[in-house]
This record gives structure tokens, C-alpha cells and sequence, in this order.
């Protein structure tokens, strides 16, 4: 596993996760990507939660409650009503495994529940509570009555609006196929942050930018023999690796071979600008030593 670093500095310590549920596999990459954002309190159950709070809040609101499953479909909307009723200023996020992809196009089954993949949870979160420490209410803020894509076009406003409005620094976008770097690079464009360089293909090892976004497609051995001679050559580089199905063992693999964070496709402007923000202060995993 690839060298953890501290939380950054400007991180709250007074953000507090209350983690419900389960934190193997690739939960546990979630759990410590969290970890690293935020205070964590584990606690088994809803019913363990509720009836036994921890004494962090007991007698206060978490910042968010997330509801960790290796399946999608674990909880009730009887568990998530009681959780709101016990914290009823907390947000309720649902965290699931890999079995979570499938659901992309039906939608999150429980009304009022901000589902998210596993491999989202770092830069999603990161970029929530980079809202929070900016005073705004952003994607946790909304009412639970907000549908799915009311949150998503309300996400993408957020994040635009932001890019428009503060300065960011230049990244580096790579691509195997000339479609995919176009896109990446209007993804990158959107959420405000300037490329100074494209490369189709592997990044060059004299890249430029502190920090490259780098969609090899699928993701080959010889594509971590070439990312770990990216950031052995340059150790202040960080390189930002796209995987269309993240997989525990792979993600991890690509931390080993020195990424910086391994996100999902179809991207999020939310996740990726998270990502990036965490990532601005230096290389490394920062706010996602995960990979997510």
C-alpha cells in the first residue's frame, strides 16, 4: 500500500462521519478515504447507532451519515427515517461496493439517501466539505425531496459556477483514444481548471503540470510500469488515473505503482473537482489515499 499522508491542514477537525455498516474490501478503501477527510465513527448498526450513539454525537449532528453496504439495496427506509429522526440536520449517504454500478441508470432506491459509489466517495466528499468550510450549503444541503436529477444538475451548476470564480492551477490531461481526451479535457475545462498540456497516450515523462489526469483506457501492466516511472522520475507529480470499473485490488495496485487517486468513470464534476482540491496543496493521496 502506497505511504499515507496527513489529513491536509485546512480539513475541519470538527467534521464528523458517523459510519453505519460494513468497511471491507472496497469499503474499507471508502472507510479510510473518509478517514483521512474527517472524523470517522464506526458503529455496526442503525439500531446500535440510535440506541447506543457514540459520545462524539451523542449530543450533536454529524456532518453526514453514511450508510456503508457491499450491496446496494441493505437498507430500509424505516433504519434511514429513524437515522433522521435521532440526527435530523444530518445528511444520509449510502455507500455500497462494486455491485453499486449496476444502478447507475435505475437510481438510488431510497427517497431522501445521496447514493454513492465507493470509488466516489473521496473527491465527492472532498468537495462537500470543501463547501462547508466556505459557508455553503452544497450537495448536503439540499432537501431530502430533491430527486436524483435535480442533485446532479444542481452539482454540475455548483461546481461550473466555482471554476468560473476561483483561480486554479493548470493540470495535464492523457488519454489512449483522441475521443477521450477531448472529453477530459472539456471535463476539465467545465469545473474551471486550464490544461496546459494534452498528450494521446501514455503523459510524457518531462509532463509539465503538477498534476495529470491520465484515462488509459484499461488500465495494463505496463501502464503501472510507465505511472510508477511518472512519479519516480518527477515525486512532486501527481497523476490522477480514470478507470471505467474500479476494482479493490486494481485501485490498489495503482496506489502501489504511485497514484495519486483512481477515479470512475462516468466521472463526476463533483468527485473530480474534490479530487483536484485536495490534491492542489502537493502529491501524493491527500484527502484520497484510496485512490477514490
Amino acid at each position: 500500500m502506497a505511504e499515507q499522508r496527513s489529513p491536509p491542514a485546512a480539513i475541519l477537525p470538527s467534521a464528523a462521519i458517523l459510519w453505519v455498516g460494513g468497511s471491507d474490501d472496497e469499503l474499507a478503501i471508502a472507510r479510510q478515504a473518509a478517514g483521512q477527510q474527517a472524523v470517522v465513527i464506526d458503529v455496526p448498526t442503525v439500531a446500535a447507532a440510535i440506541s447506543s450513539p457514540p459520545a462524539a454525537v451523542a449530543d450533536r449532528s454529524p456532518t453526514a451519515i453514511v450508510l456503508a453496504s457491499p450491496t446496494p439495496i441493505a437498507w430500509t427506509t424505516g433504519e434511514c427515517t429513524a437515522l433522521a429522526r435521532r440526527w435530523p440536520l444530518a445528511p444520509l449517504v449510502s455507500v455500497a461496493g462494486t455491485l453499486v454500478d449496476g444502478r447507475r441508470r435505475s437510481g438510488p432506491p431510497l427517497p431522501g439517501v445521496e447514493e454513492v459509489p465507493w470509488h466516489e466517495l473521496a473527491g465527492r466528499l472532498a468537495w462537500w466539505l470543501h463547501d462547508r468550510r466556505r459557508g455553503t450549503p452544497g450537495g448536503l444541503g439540499q432537501p431530502a425531496t430533491a430527486r436524483r436529477e435535480e442533485r446532479i444538475l444542481e452539482a454540475s451548476n455548483r461546481v461550473a459556477e466555482y471554476g468560473r470564480t476561483a483561480p486554479a492551477a493548470a493540470v495535464s490531461a492523457a488519454a489512449n483514444r483522441a475521443i477521450d481526451l477531448e472529453g477530459l479535457a472539456d471535463l476539465l475545462a467545465a469545473v474551471g481548471r486550464p490544461v496546459c498540456a494534452r498528450t494521446r497516450g501514455r503523459p510524457p515523462l518531462e509532463d509539465p503540470a503538477a498534476i495529470v489526469v491520465w484515462d488509459p483506457g484499461a488500465t495494463t501492466a505496463a501502464d503501472l510500469t510507465w505511472l510508477a516511472m511518472l512519479t519516480a522520475h518527477r515525486p512532486a507529480r501527481a497523476v490522477v488515473l480514470l478507470d471505467s470499473f474500479p476494482r479493490a485490488a486494481g485501485v490498489r495496485a495503482a496506489l502501489d505503482a504511485g497514484a495519486a487517486a483512481v477515479l470512475g468513470r462516468p466521472l463526476s464534476a463533483e468527485s473530480l473537482t474534490g479530487i483536484l482540491l485536495s490534491l492542489d496543496g502537493g502529491p501524493g493521496p491527500a484527502a484520497s489515499p484510496a485512490g477514490l
